[in-house]
């Protein structure tokens, strides 16, 4: 398939008796942006390091653009991966790091990267043993877009950058992005910050995949509706409920809609308030809750 940059069967990866990603099944479409997301210790990390052959699977099969991507420089050569916390040679300044990054990606583009360079503030001069948290994840952003590498990958990209800085990084992607598409996989826990930015959206909770799903259909799926009581609870006989919080007379309950507004309209009928969900609450939900949401939504 030539519009599949990435291909994950029934991968797994175990420490000992401990399953960091367990019977993970997906694929990644060429030239799209999408968000890796869920908690900490869910298996993120974990997951792109074996995309971007950092480390070995303990079973189940990767293809990233069509191929094997162990020791495979053809395939390598194809991939930037920026992880939180990159590591580089120690006596190495800022500019010692865009010269070898220009060496190493066959897309990399100088004029983006010193535009980038500007827009950061980052002084070229200044070795990377001596920059701060924010600097560093600058210097990350700054490869990670001016490498132009068909399959880019940012693993929580901006520790210690304030949000004027994360407004730059996600308006230069996208720019960048619009002119020069590719297939960029972000992981975050910012999720209300990148939503827009996003196309498709793949959630792991406990190392298996729990939602692969576009995210415009999941921007719709789900809705709070408030009122009284006995009103809200009659509303939501048979309804998919992932989370209730009763306060005074009142009950607010999310539901998931399937994107059905007939729902909704039933809802402000009975006099029922009704509310979007914005992504980061419907994942949050769906990640923290009891509720079993897999056969919901996980396709």
């Amino acid at each position: 398939m030539m519009g599949q940059v990435v291909e994950i069967k029934q991968l797994e990866k175990a420490y000992g008796s401990f399953k960091a990603v367990q019977n993970v099944h997906f694929s990644i479409q060429k030239n799209k942006i999408y968000g890796l997301l869920g908690r900490n210790g869910a298996g993120k990390t974990t997951l792109m390091k074996m995309i971007t052959a950092q480390i070995f699977p303990t079973s189940g099969d990767i293809k990233v653009f069509g191929e094997n991507p162990f020791e495979n420089s053809k395939v390598l050569n194809q991939i930037c991966f920026i992880k939180e916390s990159q590591q580089y040679p120690i006596n190495f300044t800022v500019q010692d790091v865009l010269d070898v990054s220009k060496s190493l990606f066959p897309n990399w583009n100088n004029d983006l990267a010193y535009s980038l360079i500007s827009d950061f503030n980052l002084p070229l001069k200044r070795r990377i043993k001596k920059l701060s948290r924010g600097m560093l994840s600058s210097v990350g952003i700054v490869i990670g877009l001016a490498s132009r590498a068909p399959l880019t990958v940012f693993d929580e990209p901006y520790l210690g950058l304030d949000a004027v800085s994360r407004g730059i990084f996600y308006d230069r992607l996208m720019e960048d992005y619009v002119k020069n598409p590719r297939t960029i996989i972000l992981s975050t826990h910012l999720i209300d910050e990148v939503s827009n930015l996003l196309e498709h959206v793949l959630v792991i909770k406990d190392g298996e995949l729990m939602i692969d799903q576009d995210a415009e259909e999941l921007r719709g799926m789900a809705y709070t509706v408030t009122g009284k009581s006995a009103q809200v609870e009659a509303y939501l006989a048979g309804k998919e409920i992932v989370h209730q919080e009763p306060f005074g007379g009142l009950l607010s309950a999310t539901v998931i809609g399937n994107g059905n507004s007939s729902d909704q309209k039933q809802a402000e009928t009975c006099g029922l308030e009704v509310t979007p969900v914005s992504l980061q609450q419907l994942i949050v939900y769906l990640t923290t809750g009891k509720h079993d949401q897999k056969g919901a939504i996980a396709k």
